[in-house]
């Protein structure tokens, strides 16, 4: 069986707060190019949804939301995005 790397590709990506002044709610939804929409569950507790190429996922707080090679967005959880990105500091 072959094995493979995945290649370095430099992507975006904001991690979603729910209001404790990191990443806004605004920010976020701005680095989306409206391609989500905030979600009020209960308790001024805030998720995106957001319009991916294969249908709405939901972004929870701390998620990362990634701009993929396509100018797509999609949620990522921050434990995967932390084993598969580093920041890249030009």
């Amino acid at each position: 069986m072959a094995k493979y790397r995945k290649k370095p590709v430099i992507i975006e990506a904001i991690q979603f707060f729910n209001g404790d002044g990191k990443n806004t709610i605004k920010e976020c939804i701005k680095f989306c190019n409206n391609h989500a929409d905030l979600v009020e569950l209960c308790n001024e507790e805030y998720v995106l949804k957001i319009r991916t190429l294969e249908g709405e996922i939901i972004a929870n707080t701390n998620d990362y939301i990634i701009k993929g090679t396509k100018g797509e967005f999609y949620p990522c959880k921050p434990d995967i995005f932390k084993l598969t990105y580093e920041l890249v500091t030009e």
